[in-house]
């Protein structure tokens, strides 16, 4: 029997009883001299879905990858099952029962998905060889299992980030997973693809399994979490049962302060200004429908839709990155189709939805990620680059973001997954400002604090006359930030919506593509978690 969560019922509601299948007593980790991990010291049960959170860089990617096999502690011990781990190994780890979803996906682009899906399970007949048909059929029923109409033939790099997502989790879970770690596993979902998910949970948390989730939104923790373990500064400071919290009470504790207003004010006349970029009739390379839209200075102009509307691929052929058709004007003057040098050139700039594929360079540094796009402006005359300038204006942009980093040496990939964001995003502020300023699914994966200060920051930038193009699949975010929304579906636009007419159901209705007067209908429907 089970409650309407999915979870298995109990008489109080909590996970089953008997020796922790996690135990970490005081673990401490630190990279590049900084201390990441400060005496962490939690136990997470058997048949319980627990959330960990906490705000970016609190430590909880690294105490995932602890957990997992992947980075060896510094001090204290960690216990399995009841066996302590004395060899921190990842293929050790999943002969023990682990499984890691990473927030940052790494699957082998080339490969076909049923490939990637049974990498070290593979069928084989006589001499070896793999039985490359049942293997086929094996991942379609898996597929099929959770709920996913995907062609596993297909290879993995034409796949989108939600659809990657499902597959990583599928494979990671499809065996015999008694420890499940998930790193905002639905930051890029929908929320159909999010019950799917949550029907995964459900399932490993009935067979027993105990899974340590992170999660940015609240919403979820209240829906799936059996407990909440609240990171901060690299410690564990709270950790109880999630009926015994609130929502105040948790982001309280991940920030160390109340968030009084996340969303700051949206700045008033916004649209009223000259137009800056003119698109008309922009085919998408794979979508029949064209898209045509003006933006103006000052304005931020907000893209709706559902997984696979086509928003990231028109965001991208404006900036150079995707074949398309049609025609795109920067102040009145012609830019040229796919030629993303360019678009740079003439002062466009782009935060991609994945960072870590297209927004910054995580084995170089932070100085060398702000300053790579501008070298020309720190090279004098007889070819010698001003370091001594570059370190000025990174230390100016870290300042203005509010980057927390401990030197400008410091390589981006040790830093935050929300740090990292404002990186993405400061390394297009080292100069000048851009005129058009491009962020698709800009919040992704970020905390709520740095939410905060990205939103301030977009907000602040827009006041000083960047037009900014916003794709978000976070609803909240998408009414807050924009002065106006246009929905796509099919790669074209179904219907615009200006501010007083910005909420929830109306998006969706479009987003399925309902005409603007049905959007307007009072009937209802189900909004999206995001």
């Amino acid at each position: 029997m089970s409650d309407a969560s999915g979870r298995p019922a109990t008489t109080d509601g909590s996970a089953s009883i008997g020796r922790p299948a996690i135990e970490c007593r005081s673990l401490s980790k630190g990279f590049d001299g900084v201390p990441v991990l400060r005496g962490v010291s939690v136990s997470f049960m058997p048949g319980s879905v627990n959330v960990l959170a906490g705000e970016n860089g609190a430590g909880k990617s690294t105490l995932f990858k602890l957990i997992s096999g992947q980075l060896t502690p510094d001090g204290g011990e960690l216990w399995l099952e009841g066996e302590r781990v004395r060899r921190f190994d990842p293929k050790l780890a999943q002969a023990r029962g682990v499984s890691i979803i990473p927030q940052e996906l790494a699957p082998i682009p080339e490969m076909r998905l049923w490939q990637n899906l049974l990498i070290g399970h593979e069928t084989t007949g006589l001499f070896g060889l793999v039985r490359r048909r049942a293997m086929i059929e094996q991942a379609r029923t898996m597929l099929e299992g959770v709920g996913l109409d995907i062609d596993p033939t297909v290879t993995m790099h034409t796949l989108g980030v939600a659809a990657t997502q499902m597959v990583e989790l599928l494979k990671a879970t499809s065996w015999d997973s008694r420890i499940v770690l998930m790193d905002e596993p639905s930051s890029a979902l929908s929320s159909r693809e999010t019950e799917q998910l949550f029907r995964v949970i459900a399932m490993l948390r009935g067979r027993g399994a105990c899974i340590l989730y992170t999660s940015h939104r609240m919403e979820e923790i209240e829906a799936i979490s059996d407990t909440v373990a609240i990171m901060r500064d690299g410690a564990i400071i709270n950790h109880k049962p999630t009926r015994e919290l609130t929502e105040r009470q948790i982001i309280a504790d991940m920030v160390g302060r109340e968030i009084t207003e996340l969303f700051p004010d949206r700045m008033l006349g916004a649209g009223t200004h000259e137009p800056v970029l003119e698109v008309r009739d922009l085919r998408v390379s794979g979508y029949d429908n064209p898209v045509s839209f003006t933006l103006h200075a000052g304005e931020i102009l907000g893209f709706g839709g559902l997984v696979g509307a086509g928003r990231s691929e028109m965001l991208e052929a404006i900036y150079g990155l995707r074949p398309a058709t049609g025609s795109v004007t920067l102040n009145g003057e012609a830019l040229p189709l796919g030629h993303m040098r360019n678009s740079i050139r003439r002062g466009i700039a782009m935060v991609p939805e994945d960072r870590k594929l297209a927004g910054v360079l995580t084995s170089l540094s932070i100085m060398d990620n702000l300053t790579l796009p501008h070298l020309d402006s720190f090279t004098g005359a007889a070819g010698f680059i001003d370091n001594g300038a570059r370190r000025e204006r990174s230390l100016d942009v870290l300042k203005r973001t509010r980057v927390a980093y401990a030197t400008l040496g410091q390589r981006v990939g040790h830093l935050s997954g929300g740090n990292q964001q404002k990186v993405a995003l400061a390394r297009w502020l080292v100069t000048e400002r851009p005129k058009v300023l491009i962020l698709d699914e800009p919040t992704r994966g970020i905390d709520v604090g740095a939410r905060s200060e990205l939103y301030r920051l977009i907000n602040d930038l827009a006041a000083q006359g960047v037009a900014i193009l916003l794709a978000s699949s976070d609803m909240p975010e998408l009414i807050n930030l924009s002065h106006r929304v246009l929905v796509m579906r099919g790669g074209g636009i179904m219907g615009e919506l200006g501010r007083d007419e910005l909420d929830q159901e109306t998006i969706l209705r479009l987003a399925m593509g309902r005409t603007t007067d049905d959007a307007h209908s009072k009937d209802t429907v189900d909004v999206a978690h995001h």
